[in-house]
């Protein structure tokens, strides 16, 4: 089966070894995701609300270049480095997916790759479904 890569550009991608997403068949893999601009400048700095809109902004330019959208998505994983935090990332979350309603799951974690970032996500998409 033939496979698709999607690289944002961002430093980090060459020296770890991996692209923002991947696609393979009808099925995209996003990459755990920042909220970094075109510039590779954070975007809403101590603000997990802003943060959040700016990952999702991200993953659905992943998503386009590959062919996919994010009424595509199945599934999300978020990882926050303040849980208190929930209420605000959920809510941009939901105004995302209030509708694709994609299995989800949010947990704390000590860090992310830089000190200011407050919200990762990894998406995962599934093109041309159908109904059962």
């Amino acid at each position: 089966m033939k496979k698709a890569i999607y690289s944002s550009g961002t430093e980090w991608e060459p020296i770890v070894g991996y692209a923002r997403a991947v696609r393979v068949g009808n099925t995209i893999h996003v990459s755990g995701t920042t909220a970094t601009d075109a510039n590779g400048e954070l975007v809403g700095v101590n603000n997990a609300y802003e943060q959040t809109r700016q990952v999702l902004r991200n993953i659905s330019t992943a998503l386009e270049n590959l062919g996919g959208a994010l009424d595509d998505v199945v599934r999300t994983r978020i990882y926050v480095v303040d849980i208190g935090d929930w209420e605000e990332v959920g809510r941009a979350h939901g105004e995302v997916f209030g509708a694709v309603r994609p299995a989800t799951t949010m947990v704390e974690v000590s860090r992310l790759i830089h000190p200011d970032m407050r919200v990762e996500i990894e998406a995962e998409a599934v093109t041309g479904h159908g109904s059962y």
